[in-house]
């Protein structure tokens, strides 16, 4: 009892609420039992979080194909497969999530086949080199990738069910940050030095990765979730290709996956500007400068994007877009009217984190937008038609801005960064959640 005690007073603390709690968008048996779920979700958030960090391909999966002794043109295949791999099956994944009244399971299903998947990556690493050693790490990490589409399905469903509308952007902007910091610190006692780290030292990396995925499983299993909606839940592939319609008549999910689209660059711009810091050194203290940025980034913006969000999401789009396009067009500018310049030690590293701050603002704009923006199978079509588009349009982008990088990479940060004011533009055209009046909500579903 003085345990639940405790969880209501942080919880009342961390949401702001006194006496009555808001619990919007949700039942009444659901808000009893937002505290404890709140706090579950937030550590199981952060848990995973921890190992996406652990294992980046933007960063450390990326020094490890190189590492191994594998051609360095297979880091450049990371990045889309782990984004792809888990967002393009998605229009059938949800129509399968959707048959079930109860979801959590299949987020503790994703969150095992991750765990799993990390672990394989630690014993190829371990006991393979060269070519072979990578080929393993990418299937694996398409294993792993493939099983996230789960995750990210099941988790937005059950988050709308669990946890109030005006609550979800704290929730993902706490979880960010407390991983964040735990990265930071990772980052900061094991890379140093200017030699490269032993095999055994990414070895025992992904084998705690691949552990976080597993408590995180543990922990997500004990989230409250009443039962929700299963309409439609029938063929998994026709419900599928059915859900498609949605891009055609809902505008305002049309208007909010374009401008999704282009602000993929804040994702994509990150490996370049890896690259561009590998021409002038290759120790393990520039890696651990990365992650070390990474995480920070995470620990500084997240909450406060979080808390933005709860109050705007739209505007947090748009600032995080805005942001990720103007790292990438000045590190651009800087390189293309001078290709000798340099910069200092820190000026990559420092362009990295401010893109990484913009990243997370994007990531959390945009989650919050969806989660809010319906309810019901609504949510769970909505994740499902909007990841898979954008998994297929990842690929292609990908596949063009690689293209544009054989010209120099400073061209495709370019490319990139006009995609960014694109996409921050065009979220300026989606209205706020509280422009969608009740009635227009209903018309869409």
């Amino acid at each position: 009892m003085k345990s639940a005690s405790r969880t209501e007073r942080l919880y009342a603390l961390v949401a702001n609420e006194e006496d009555a709690r808001v619990c919007s968008d949700i039942s009444e048996q659901a808000c009893r039992e937002v505290p404890g779920n709140f706090f579950r979700t937030i550590l199981a958030n952060m848990l995973t979080k921890i190992g996406d960090l652990l294992i980046s391909p933007k960063t450390v999966l990326a020094w490890l194909i190189v590492a191994v002794g594998a051609p360095e043109a297979l880091v450049g295949v990371l990045v889309p497969i782990r984004e792809s791999g888990s967002l393009i099956p998605q229009l059938v994944i949800g129509a399968w999530v959707r048959q079930h009244p109860v979801r959590k399971g299949f987020w503790v299903l994703g969150a095992v086949l991750q765990g799993l998947a990390v672990l394989g990556m630690a014993l190829a690493v371990w006991l393979l080199d060269g070519l072979a050693a990578a080929l393993v790490v990418i299937a694996l990490l398409a294993v792993f990738s493939v099983s996230r589409g789960f995750c990210s399905v099941a988790m937005k469903d059950v988050q709308g069910k669990t946890v109030p509308k005006s609550r979800r952007g704290r929730l993902a902007g706490l979880a960010s940050t407390l991983s964040g910091l735990v990265a930071l610190l990772v980052g900061l006692l094991l890379f140093g030095g200017s030699a490269d780290p032993e095999m055994r030292f990414y070895s025992m990396l992904l084998l705690a990765a691949g552990l976080c995925w597993f408590v995180a499983a543990v922990v997500f299993a004990g989230i409250d979730e009443f039962h929700g909606e299963t309409a439609g839940g029938g063929n998994a592939l026709r419900e599928a290709i059915g859900s498609l319609n949605l891009l055609v008549r809902d505008a305002p999910f049309r208007n909010f996956v374009i401008a999704r689209a282009f602000l993929m660059a804040s994702a994509l711009g990150s490996p370049f500007v890896v690259v561009l810091a590998q021409h002038h050194s290759h120790g393990a203290a520039l890696l651990g400068g990365f992650v070390v940025a990474s995480g920070l980034a995470s620990t500084i913006s997240a909450s406060v994007w979080g808390f933005m969000a709860d109050v705007s999401s739209r505007q947090v789009m748009i600032l995080g877009g805005g942001l990720a396009a103007l790292v990438c067009l000045v590190v651009a500018g800087l390189t293309l009217m001078d290709p000798s310049w340099r910069g200092g030690s820190w000026f990559y590293p420092g362009a990295f984190f401010v893109l990484a701050i913009a990243h997370s603002g994007v990531r959390i704009g945009r989650k919050t937008y969806l989660v809010d923006m319906a309810g019901g199978n609504k949510r769970t079509d909505y994740t499902a038609v909007s990841n898979t588009v954008i998994g297929v349009l990842l690929l292609v982008t990908g596949g063009l801005s690689a293209a544009v990088a054989m010209l120099g990479t400073s061209w495709a940060l370019l490319l990139l960064g006009t995609m960014g004011l694109v996409g921050s533009a065009w979220s300026s055209r989606l209205p706020e959640i509280s422009e969608l009046s009740g009635n227009e909500r209903r018309s869409q579903e």
